[in-house]
């Protein structure tokens, strides 16, 4: 099973001002977003809040609407859009889930109630910041 770092995600109340501080003062690239298919969001599931895409050419940035209903909504106890988080991915999602079984490590998994191409699942490190680990499901 093999990990890399995919992107950082922030959240804001407005998208707008904090895209345009990525891309303008610090020179990232604006990733359109049609690169990322969003599964459609209902009142039971999903997410519809605003979302930016910044790059430097390596690294992503995933700039969202603050949502603190996400977690209820999907009756998690991880909301990823609550803070924001670090997110990696990975080439084998089932294997990763058994290694956080085995560790007793609780996690959230919102399959691909968030990105159609990607299954998710959202977790605490030791001081209570969310990490997202993914796998692409095309």
């Amino acid at each position: 099973m093999k990990l890399e770092f995919h992107h950082i995600n922030y959240v804001a109340d407005d998208v707008d001002r904090l895209h345009n501080f990525y891309t303008e003062i610090l020179g990232l690239e604006e990733i359109p977003i049609q690169t990322f298919p969003r599964s459609a969001a209902t009142s039971e599931k999903g997410y519809n809040g605003k979302i930016l895409f910044a790059t430097d050419g390596k690294m992503q940035m995933h700039l969202a609407e603050k949502d603190l209903g996400v977690g209820f909504k999907h009756s998690e106890s991880i909301n990823p859009v609550e803070t924001g988080h670090i997110a990696f991915r990975t080439d084998d999602i089932e294997s990763f889930k058994t290694k956080l079984n085995s560790k007793n490590i609780p996690y959230s998994d919102y399959g691909t109630a968030f990105a159609k191409e990607w299954h998710q699942v959202f977790f605490h490190d030791p001081e209570g910041n969310i990490i997202e680990v993914h796998q692409a499901v095309v």
